[in-house]
């Protein structure tokens, strides 16, 4: 079980249950990592993509209308590097449209809007529990969310090999089960998943209280309680240089992501689509270090002055 295969289960059982078919078409930004996308071409489904908020990175729902055809069956919102990013548009164009509302909340254990957490305000929700995302398992695990008795059902099938009862097999389904060891160890760490988001919170103010370089752009939080920091993502226009900077001086720094779904060569029939505002992100983000366990000021000292000083 992982991340993926909760998000390829979901569509993979609206598809049993007649509510899409194959050809049909889910938003989905094109911001986001290729998972996502997997997920939907994985059932055969189209993707299509639309530029992010330029903000939050996540998906821009001024946006949405114009993206919708005839095809379109669902919306897959990505609550990216642990920022939410429902809003009440959102929500309503999915009502006007009769569109189904999947959330890939890999990132985003505990986020709340408007007292609801991530994975609890859409139709379902794809969870990851890789070992480094916030909320994390001993190895690869996920999970799905759902009020629909139907899918959740559906979904009990699918990932044991199509089958509710032993050798009777109703779907062609997978294995994709999450193992008991697993799940203790997160049924554990559970108990713990807000002391580790107001750890992160901490570490996430302190660097945006002391990194001061006009060059650099800083994370938008919306919400407080809506963000809960599984990376913290900076922008620069030398971004090259100044990830070899960190690096110089021991600070290791990762890119989310360096090239979009759509230009992937595993999607070569996207290839050509230009989204200029996620290629502009693409371009410039840089993930400085973040973990509950940077709860000293030393280290964080030592990554802000080398950016203020860049």
């Amino acid at each position: 079980a992982n991340g993926l295969d909760a998000l390829r289960l979901i569509f993979n059982a609206y598809i049993e249950l007649g509510v899409m078919k194959a050809g049909d078409e889910v938003i989905v930004p094109a911001n986001t990592y290729i998972a996502s996308v997997l997920a939907i071409t994985d059932n055969d489904l189209v993707p299509v993509f639309v530029e992010p908020n330029f903000q939050t990175y996540n998906l821009d729902s001024t946006k949405i209308e114009a993206a919708i055809s005839s095809k379109t069956k669902a919306i897959l919102t990505v609550h990216l590097y642990g920022q939410n990013a429902i809003d009440e548009q959102l929500l309503d164009i999915c009502k006007e449209y009769n569109l189904k509302l999947v959330e890939d909340s890999a990132q985003s254990h505990g986020a709340i809007w408007q007292g609801k957490v991530s994975g609890s305000i859409g139709d379902a929700a794809g969870h990851s529990f890789y070992p480094g995302k916030n909320l994390g398992a001993l190895g690869d695990a996920g999970a799905v969310t759902t009020n629909d008795e139907q899918l959740k059902t559906t979904i009990a099938a699918l990932r044991n090999y199509g089958s509710h009862k032993k050798y009777e097999n109703l779907y062609e389904g997978l294995n994709s089960r999450l193992d008991e060891i697993q799940a203790a160890f997160l049924d554990v760490k559970l108990k713990y998943i807000q002391t580790e988001i107001t750890a992160r919170r901490q570490v996430a103010h302190y660097y945006l209280k002391h990194i001061n370089n006009p060059a650099i752009v800083l994370p938008h939080v919306v919400e407080e309680e809506g963000h809960v920091w599984h990376l913290f993502v900076i922008r620069s226009k030398n971004r090259a240089a100044l990830q070899q900077h960190l690096s110089e001086n021991g600070i290791q720094s990762l890119i989310h992501y360096p090239i979009p779904p759509y230009k992937q060569a595993a999607y070569q029939s996207f290839n050509h689509l230009s989204f200029p505002i996620t290629e502009e992100i693409h371009e410039e983000v840089l993930s400085l270090p973040m973990s509950a366990l940077l709860d000293g000021h030393e280290d964080l000292d030592k990554i802000i002055h080398l950016i203020n000083q860049f």
